[in-house]
């Protein structure tokens, strides 16, 4: 038993060592999104907001702004409008080309308010760590086997934690040294939150890496669905339909929806796909989809978010479990706390080891002196 407990010990260890720090940092910058995005919008309103004129207005057209944005940014630049999730709200273009970003633009008059870089200002920084580590997919694949890696501490910790009187399971002593402090608090908080913390880690992973969406379809015994193929045309294309021909027809194919995004490729050689928010989607930005053929305006599929695989649906409940937006307000507040609870296991897991390394170097400085002295006496 004592053999087995070694080992468990070891395993629980070196893994905290090698990827500890991986989780502390997506614990820290998860709990600072909860804070830094609405704290981003109020500091920056020039960029999110764009109250309607006064009396009767109607929206900008849509492509007039695309032309403008791949006038400046190269034909070979995909564009995703983003539009007002709220009244008083911007609407965002993102693009991908010479220059990734996004650029807010007034809703009504289509002038630009303002633009940032994909990695430019606090937040968007703190998006990019916190979901790739800064390291593209790379980072995701990361993010996504130290969420494996996560699993195997908590087994290890609850094995190690287990006790073998229950009333002493939950005791934290406070009054002693502080290594002992973080070593009770270290053993009770990891027992106590760690299954709350694996969903969070999970659901996290389950967005930064999408080949999980795989194991999930593999587990329910379906296939992927797959966005629609272009079909071959019969004859000569005509022009291209606007982006307000795309947006309107899309909206006729989802009626009861609300119209969240359209992404537009950088050649019609790929579908054209407008995103919804239909009711009851738990997704706040929508994930039912109008799929079109940019060459000429033709639905090729309408796929509502529950009516795709499960490995796609599931990424509706998921996002807004991981960011907190199901539960409104508590379950953000609990996201953040989670977040900070996660940093804390790691950092006083690391704490304690260093500590004990210490202590064991110094015991055996103090015998290697001892032994000396014996050796000349």
């Amino acid at each position: 038993m004592t053999a087995l407990r070694s080992l468990w010990l070891r395993l629980h260890r070196w893994l905290a060592l090698g990827l500890g720090w991986v989780l502390v940092l997506a614990g820290l910058t998860g709990a600072l999104l909860v804070v830094a995005q609405p704290l981003d919008r109020r500091l920056h309103a020039e960029l999110f907001t764009a109250p309607a004129p006064s009396g009767a207005a109607t929206p900008t057209a849509l492509a007039p702004l695309y032309a403008r944005l791949r006038q400046e940014f190269g034909d070979q630049t995909t564009v995703s409008f983003r539009l007002p999730q709220q009244p008083g709200d911007s609407l965002w273009a993102t693009v991908r080309g010479s220059w990734n970003g996004t650029l807010y633009l007034n809703p009504w008059t289509g002038q630009e308010q303002g633009r940032r870089g994909a990695t430019e200002g606090f937040t968007n920084t703190l998006f990019k760590l916190h979901s790739s580590l800064l390291l593209e997919s790379t980072g995701k694949a990361i993010l996504a086997w130290v969420a494996l890696a996560y699993l195997v501490l908590l087994v290890t910790g609850l094995v190690l934690w287990w006790p073998r009187h229950w009333a002493q399971a939950w005791r934290v002593e406070l009054r002693k040294n502080l290594a002992r402090s973080l070593f009770d608090l270290h053993r009770v908080g990891g027992a106590a939150l760690g299954l709350l913390l694996a969903v969070s880690v999970a659901t996290g992973a389950y967005m930064a890496w999408r080949p999980l969406a795989g194991v999930i379809n593999a587990f329910a015994g379906a296939s992927p669905v797959e966005p629609p193929k272009l079909p071959k045309l019969q004859t000569a294309a005509g022009p291209l339909p606007s982006v307000d021909a795309l947006r309107a027809t899309a909206q006729r194919a989802l009626p009861e929806g609300q119209l969240r995004m359209l992404q537009l490729p950088a050649a019609p050689t790929k579908p054209v796909r407008v995103r919804f928010l239909v009711p009851g989607e738990p997704h706040p930005n929508g994930v039912s989809s109008v799929w079109m053929d940019p060459r000429t305006g033709q639905v090729l599929a309408v796929r509502r978010w529950n009516e795709v695989d499960p490995g796609a649906a599931a990424v509706a409940v998921i996002y807004p479990l991981h960011t907190g937006e199901l539960g409104g307000w508590l379950l953000e507040t609990a996201v953040a706390l989670g977040g900070l609870v996660l940093a804390g296991l790691g950092i006083s897991g690391l704490w304690l080891w260093w500590k004990r390394r210490q202590a064991r170097q110094r015991t055996q400085k103090t015998l290697a002196a001892a032994q000396r002295l014996r050796s000349q006496g």
